[in-house]
C-alpha cells in the first residue's frame, strides 16, 4: 500500500472540489486549478476528507496511486497558500528589472533577455539581483523558475549565473600556474 495514497487529505475551510468522472476541479480563495487524472484511480470526496484508492496491486495502479493523492494535495495547497519561488542573480553587472509584467535579465550577454510570464503566473524583482516567482499550479511555478534559471546556469569556477535561493553550487579549483 502507498504510504502517502492511503493518507486521507483534509480540505481547509473555503476550498471546495468538484469531481466529473476522472477530471477534479478544486476552488479556493486564490484560484481555481482543474486536472485530468487516470481513469482507473478512484477518487471520493467524503464531508470535508478526500480518499484516493486504487482497483488493484499491479504495478501500474501502484504507481499511479501516491502520484495522485501527491498532485491533488498539492493543488489544495496552490488554491489555499498558493507557491513562490525565488532565485538570485550572482555576478558583477547581473541585474533583473520588471518591464511591465515582463522579466528583463541583464546576466553578461550583449542584449538584455526578457521573459514573459504565463497566465496566472507573478513575477517579482524585489531588488535588482532577487526574482520571485509565485502562482496556484507548482508545476508551472517552478516550470518558469527553471526557465528563468536557464538563462544563465549557475558556472562552477566563480559560482555566476542564476541560482535558487538557498541552491548550493559545488565549486571547481581553477588552473594552477607552472613553477
Amino acid at each position: 500500500m502507498s504510504r502517502i495514497g492511503r493518507l486521507p487529505l483534509e480540505l481547509p475551510q473555503g476550498v471546495t472540489i468538484t469531481l466529473d468522472e476522472n477530471v477534479l476541479t478544486v476552488k479556493g480563495p486564490k484560484g481555481e486549478l482543474t486536472r485530468a487524472f487516470h481513469p482507473d484511480m478512484n477518487i471520493k470526496v467524503e464531508d470535508n476528507t478526500l480518499v484516493v484508492e486504487r482497483p488493484s496491486d499491479n504495478k501500474e495502479h501502484r504507481s499511479l496511486h501516491g502520484t495522485t493523492r501527491s498532485i491533488i494535495g498539492n493543488m489544495v495547497e496552490g488554491v489555499t497558500n498558493g507557491y513562490t519561488r525565488g532565485l538570485e542573480l550572482i555576478g558583477v553587472g547581473y541585474r533583473a528589472t520588471k518591464s511591465g509584467s515582463k522579466l528583463v535579465l541583464n546576466v553578461g550577454y550583449s542584449h538584455p533577455v526578457e521573459i514573459e510570464p504565463e497566465e496566472g503566473i507573478e513575477i517579482e524583482v524585489p531588488s535588482n539581483t532577487k526574482v520571485i516567482v509565485k502562482g496556484i499550479d507548482k508545476e508551472r511555478v517552478g516550470a518558469i523558475a527553471a526557465n528563468i534559471r536557464d538563462v544563465r546556469p549557475p558556472e562552477p569556477y566563480k559560482g555566476k549565473g542564476i541560482r535558487y535561493e538557498g541552491e548550493f553550487v559545488r565549486r571547481k579549483e581553477g588552473k594552477t600556474a607552472k613553477k
